[in-house]
């Protein structure tokens, strides 16, 4: 980065918050001055070498798409976590065209009949999160029954002015990108009208005054976590994989919005605005901690909120829309990280923070540790390394 680089990045960043932009000033100057050394990208050979190892861990774990999940109770495997696998395997598949891939993913939905966890009457996103795979799968080979569930479950609450649903931050990536997904497939912007309404209301309403913080450019996770709520450090409370839920979703929203609208124009600066947010907060090593605001809570290398970040901020490099020069090193370090350290010889993933709320919840997080589901870590990882395949060295 030279200085007349160095000269145009801060004027960008003027707009983000003087705090914040002080931290990437000097974030960008060390970068400008050696201070941190960048990585070098890694191969695409050496991406999809990790991928295929990974997946293939889980494929040969797991060779009935539709058996059961057993935790601490029995649970249906079309639940949300699984839905992300699959999320993370359609995304594997566009790059890398195996028919195994294919197929298991609509072994998956056959076994379910192409339902939904409650039935084509539930409003729950954790529930309809399985309908973006549902839907990708019919654009792939144009069968009704594979739409069918999921178009009834987000219609029937498109006949009702309710809008408040997504109470908790992580609802807006399970169900958020199936209202874009039936907007484009139907040529209907009433579902971008109804998604934007949605997501508006858990922005500015959820909690009091919204899950988002527009001067952090950061979600709380709900209601629960908003001020007065404090970290141990008194910083406020932002979950990593919470905000990398919300960040996914953009992008995967985004993706199928006009980009003429006004839902991708506001949905895109909120998009950068969170880019920029996540810079200053970067570990040394390329991770991001639990607790984004307080390092001491929890801290330590995680895999599914980083992977989220590197999946959205490479999505952004790769559609222009954020400065290569100061994201790159941000993107290659993260991934760098991960693919040398969390993959276990056999492809099993460590360091994933099982399910919960909040930092402390899914400890512990270690290279040995295997969470209650080890499905939607390994889905944030295939999501990451295939815009990372996609990046132009």
């Amino acid at each position: 980065m030279n200085r007349t680089d160095f000269s145009k990045n801060l004027f960008r960043l003027k707009q983000i918050g003087q705090k914040q932009t002080i931290l990437i000033m000097i974030f960008s100057a060390m970068l400008m001055f050696g201070q941190l050394s960048a990585q070098k990208a890694p191969s695409k050979k050496e991406i999809l070498k990790t991928l295929e190892l990974t997946n293939s861990y889980f494929m040969n774990k797991w060779p009935d798409a539709g058996k059961i999940i057993v935790t601490n109770i029995p649970r249906p495997s079309n639940i949300w976590t699984r839905a992300v696998y699959y999320e993370g395997l359609m995304a594997l598949y566009a790059i890398d065209k195996q028919q195994s891939f294919y197929d298991y993913a609509v072994q998956w939905g056959e076994k379910h009949q192409w339902n939904l966890r409650g039935e084509a009457t539930t409003r729950n996103a954790d529930n309809q999160a399985c309908g973006q795979t549902y839907i990708d799968l019919y654009l792939i080979d144009k069968k009704h029954e594979r739409i069918a569930a999921i178009k009834a479950s987000i219609d029937s609450m498109m006949h009702t002015q309710k809008i408040d649903d997504w109470n908790w931050i992580d609802a807006i990536q399970m169900a958020m990108p199936i209202f874009a997904r039936l907007g484009k497939l139907t040529n209907d912007t009433a579902y971008f009208n109804r998604l934007f309404a949605m997501y508006n209301f858990s922005k500015f309403n959820h909690g009091g005054n919204g899950l988002y913080n527009t001067k952090d450019h950061l979600w709380w996770r709900d209601k629960d976590f908003v001020p007065p709520y404090k970290e141990p450090n008194g910083a406020d409370c932002y979950w990593s994989r919470g905000n990398g839920w919300v960040i996914a979703s953009l992008v995967r929203t985004m993706e199928f919005l006009p980009k003429e609208s006004s839902q991708y124009k506001s949905l895109l600066k909120d998009f950068k605005d969170m880019a920029n947010a996540l810079i200053p907060i970067q570990r040394i090593d390329g991770y991001w901690n639990v607790s984004l605001h307080d390092s001491t809570h929890f801290g330590g290398k995680e895999v599914s909120g980083t992977a989220l970040f590197v999946y959205s901020l490479a999505w952004g490099i790769n559609q222009k829309q954020l400065d290569k020069k100061i994201f790159m090193p941000i993107v290659v370090k993260a991934w760098n990280a991960m693919a040398a350290e969390v993959v276990h010889p056999d492809g099993k993933l460590g360091y994933v923070q099982g399910t919960g709320k909040e930092p402390k919840d899914g400890q512990p997080v270690n290279y040995e540790h295997t969470p209650d589901f080890e499905d939607y870590g390994l889905g944030c990882f295939l999501l990451a390394g295939t815009e990372m395949y996609k990046l132009k060295r």
